[in-house]
């Protein structure tokens, strides 16, 4: 598994539509259903990431934490489940309610939403403001696997914390780093 980084893109671009199959509920969801009133964190995030895995505590807490806040949290698997047959919808469902996902965990079967956020790694994180306009593109915290920090959210805490403060998001963000995701 290939250590790889958040591409970097212009912030401030429309969040792409979508409509996915939340492993969860098992409904399709879109993201007009789902979108924030103040902010819409999306997650890249599968199964058997051990970056992902480092931080599913904080991903749950940082949840916790900000939903009641009018943000909202979407998690979207895009790896191919064919030669990583762990991230299939039935086991995404499995560890959903295992970590205790407070957000839905969408199955992007066709890999295309995952292109159209330019996702790379995961995690791979984007934060949108009220109107769906990107802010932020950058990594939960400076926590990995192998190093010796805690993951505690920082940099997106920090992110959404001036958003909720009607404060503009710092536009210094440092990449997230993960697996690559698993194209077709």
């Amino acid at each position: 598994m290939a250590a790889t980084e958040t591409i970097r893109i212009p912030l401030g671009y429309t969040a792409p539509d979508f409509t996915l199959f939340d492993t969860v509920s098992e409904k399709f969801l879109s993201l007009q259903s789902l979108k924030g009133e103040k902010a819409t964190v999306i997650m890249f995030i599968c199964n058997h990431c051990p970056y992902v895995k480092h931080v599913n505590k904080q991903l749950v807490s940082l949840a916790n934490d900000y939903i009641s806040k009018g943000i909202s949290f979407i998690a979207i698997s895009s790896n191919d489940i064919v030669n990583y047959p762990q991230d299939a919808p039935e086991l995404m469902k499995i560890t959903a309610n295992e970590e205790g996902y407070p957000f839905p965990y969408l199955y992007d079967e066709s890999q295309e939403v995952a292109k159209a956020y330019h996702a790379a790694c995961t995690p791979d994180f984007s934060i949108f403001d009220a109107n769906l306009s990107c802010v932020y593109r950058g990594q939960l915290d400076n926590s990995r696997p192998k190093n010796d920090s805690f993951s505690d959210g920082h940099d997106i805490r920090a992110a959404l914390d001036n958003i909720l403060a009607g404060i503009a998001v710092s536009e210094i963000q440092v990449p997230s780093l993960g697996c690559n995701i698993k194209w077709k």
